[in-house]
């Protein structure tokens, strides 16, 4: 048997929480027990072998709710292998974007094994009003950005490495 394995998600709109479910099936398909859950209903993260956080990015942040997530458990992460990935923009280059500030510090608190920016989906139809307004200025681009076969690789990489640390304990 794999790896339990939690993959916790702020998302706004949908877009990156459908980028943690394509994770989640790619650990599932390599021999793991996945939860895949909104940031916000995570207590605590007891149990679980490895946990993938993952946020929408706006305005070069994080979600406060996934921040508000590694801050409440960073003793419980640190504990555990921990992954992290962002979504946003899609009209900037994925690593430019979807680089929140906090993502270096929130990563070296709790010793993740790195984190991975993803470009996102923007439908100007689901927006605020003070969204929009950002995204005119951003001069972002309507469509579905996001590179399943990217993200697909790198859940094969994390299922990679779970493989490899159950096999050698």
């Amino acid at each position: 048997m794999g790896a339990w394995v939690l993959v916790a998600v702020a998302s706004r709109h949908g877009a990156t929480q459908e980028i943690g479910e394509a994770v989640a099936q790619v650990l599932r398909a390599r021999g793991n027990a996945v939860d895949v859950r909104d940031v916000e209903d995570v207590t605590d993260v007891a149990g679980y072998d490895a946990v993938v956080v993952g946020s929408a990015v706006y305005t070069a942040h994080w979600l406060p709710a996934a921040r508000e997530l590694v801050a409440r458990e960073r003793d419980a992460l640190a504990a555990r292998p921990v992954w992290l990935f962002s979504s946003g923009l899609a009209t900037q280059p994925a690593a430019a974007a979807n680089s929140p500030h906090e993502i270096a510090a929130l990563g070296a608190t709790i010793g993740a094994r790195g984190h991975r920016s993803f470009r996102g989906r923007l439908d100007r139809s689901v927006l605020s009003f003070t969204e929009r307004a950002i995204i005119a200025g951003a001069r972002g681009r309507d469509g579905d950005h996001r590179d399943f076969p990217a993200i697909e690789r790198w859940a094969a990489e994390i299922a990679d490495v779970l493989a490899d640390e159950r096999a050698s304990v």
